[in-house]
């Protein structure tokens, strides 16, 4: 595979060309990105065939559905929302025109960004999705400033250091830096993933024609002589907190003392995604036995999915200790776990990851007989300051614990309270709630749900979907600092370009059913079709038609 090293002649054409990006028009920013359109379609198949290879993955098999639904298509859809957002600021018109707004607790505006349009209500039945803006942003001050990215100020040259486990990521955050932060970007992918850079200089061939982009590969090394580049002027990162601090304030003991005294080697903006505890909180309800076994399989999906390797993959299921249907839920988890199909370790250090998240414990359940095997972690006490409630596994490893309430509402209480103090981490939270539960909560679930300080929260509905939303915000609770990163500093997404974007909530269907409305996600590992579907959502995003819609729906209904 073709492997590049960065050089000072890329970042001195970056440099050059920073000014001509900040004063380029908006008409001419939104040829760029539609030039890109194509050249996302053509090189698809290629990027989920490399895609499979490299994390072992069987073509056609359902699991090669991920690679579509975390590949090419999530991109396409970006440049698509993106597009329509620069359209109508270089039209003059409203971005946010027809747009639902809703007030939320706490002095909070929500933006509804699901369903958009008619294909969405019907590719996404029973899901929606708001952002919420910070307290105080009114929808006065949303329209005002909505497509703010298409006219930055300043300019620059942003390094962003690629993620290597969704191969989506990257290319998003170079056209977030781009559009969003009016930065020219030096995209800088990880070892594990850099087969990409072929496909990726073909998608951004435009830019990189203008110098507004350069693509290269390389390890630790090459990425802390790229920003510690003079010409660089940001940096955005997505990977964990340990690399942040190593970049932020350098490797080692050095390094720690460094942060502890609040003398960062870096003295540049950095904003960054570094993941975190993921969270899947279940309230007690009346809930059926087909109920239990499709949530089941839901947070199966939510740790299984790329075989753990998600920065927002559930670790901890929190359970409500006086539910009658806690062990029986705990069972059907266990099945889920356990008949998911087969799985690569693919990703560096997940063995030495499993092996330091089961060590010393005597309560360990090992669900497969893989290299790195599906572990379940089934009792763990909530005041016990355990390290699965503080380290980010990464890996297929799934703790449980239980929390008192003897209704609903006082579960909840104690659950918000437990995911925002105990968990490390700020990037998602899931919420699964029987809908006659949520009736008897009323107003109180909205009010924990404004308690949560998270950048995404899902109810009934994998946080993860937000990830793969156009015109969702993708990010950390706001207010971390570089001291003190926790999930990251900022957002990315946002092809609305709203000012004052807090967090994203997403709501789903509680069930499946019927499933001539609401078909098994795709997303979920038991998925039978989840390859098919992915293949015609990405066919159906490059040339919408109502032959491709029924496509996609016809696929999805037999998952």
């Amino acid at each position: 595979m073709e492997r590049t090293r960065p050089s000072q002649q890329d970042t001195g054409v970056l440099r050059g060309a920073a000014a001509e990006w900040a004063a380029l028009p908006v008409a001419e920013r939104l040829r760029l990105l539609t030039a890109a359109r194509p050249r996302i379609v053509a090189v698809a198949d290629r990027w989920v065939t490399w895609s499979c290879r490299a994390k072992g993955i069987a073509p056609g098999s359902p699991a090669a559905g991920e690679e579509w639904l975390t590949g090419p298509c999530p991109l396409l859809r970006y440049v698509d929302a993106l597009a329509r957002t620069l359209t109508a600021v270089r039209d003059g018109r409203d971005p946010l025109r027809g747009v639902r707004f809703t007030a939320r607790p706490g002095g909070r505006t929500a933006v509804r960004v699901l369903p958009f349009d008619g294909a969405d209500r019907l590719l996404m039945h029973g899901f929606r999705a708001e952002v919420w803006l910070a307290p105080g942003v009114d929808e006065a001050r949303a329209r005002a400033g909505a497509g703010h990215g298409a006219r930055p100020e300043g300019g620059g040259v942003c390094v962003v250091l690629g993620a290597g486990n969704i191969n989506s990521i990257a290319p998003l955050d170079v056209l977030h830096q781009l559009y969003a932060a009016g930065t020219v970007v030096l995209l800088k992918l990880n070892p594990v993933n850099d087969y990409l850079a072929p496909l990726l200089r073909e998608v951004f061939a435009p830019f990189v024609a203008r110098g507004f982009v350069r693509i290269t590969t390389g390890g630790a090394a090459a990425g802390a002589a790229l920003v510690g580049d003079p010409a660089v002027t940001a940096v955005h990162i997505t990977g964990s907190a340990a690399t942040h601090d190593a970049v932020v304030f350098g490797p080692g003991p050095a390094g720690a003392a460094r942060k502890a005294a609040g003398r960062p080697l870096l003295d540049k903006p950095v904003t960054s995604e570094l993941g975190g505890v993921g969270a899947a909180v279940v309230l007690p309800g009346p809930w059926r036995r087909a109920d239990l076994r499709h949530q089941a399989r839901h947070l199966a999906a939510q740790k299984l999915s790329n075989n753990g390797f998600n920065c927002v993959a559930t670790q901890v299921v929190v359970l409500p200790e006086h539910w009658e249907h806690r062990a029986e839920f705990l069972d059907e988890l266990r099945s889920a776990l356990r008949t998911a199909p087969a799985r690569a370790a693919y990703y560096p250090g997940a063995a030495e990851r499993q092996a330091r998240a089961v060590a010393g414990r005597a309560d360990v359940e090992l669900l497969d007989s893989a290299e790195v095997p599906r572990t379940l972690l089934p009792d763990l006490a909530p005041d016990a300051g355990d390290p699965a409630f503080r380290t980010e596994f990464f890996a297929p490893v799934l703790a449980v614990t239980a929390l008192p309430g003897r209704t609903p509402a006082e579960f909840l209480d104690r659950a918000v309270e437990f995911c925002d103090t105990a968990l490390a981490g700020t990037l998602g939270v899931n919420l699964v709630a029987h809908p006659r539960t949520l009736r008897t909560l009323g107003p109180r679930f909205e009010e924990a749900v404004a308690r949560l300080r998270y950048g995404t929260v899902g109810v009934n509905c994998w946080t993860a979907v937000g990830y793969a939303l156009p015109r969702a915000v993708w990010g950390a609770y706001p207010g971390h600092t570089p001291a003190d990163v926790g999930s990251g500093i900022g957002t990315v997404h946002n092809a609305l370009l709203l000012p004052g974007v807090e967090r994203t909530v997403l709501t789903g269907p509680f069930r499946s059913a019927p499933r001539a409305l609401s078909p098994v996600p795709p997303w979920f590992v038991h998925n039978r079709t989840a390859d098919a579907t992915g293949r015609w959502l990405f066919a159906y995003t490059a040339r919408p038609s109502l032959r491709g819609l029924a496509a996609v729906l016809n696929s999805a209904l037999r998952g």
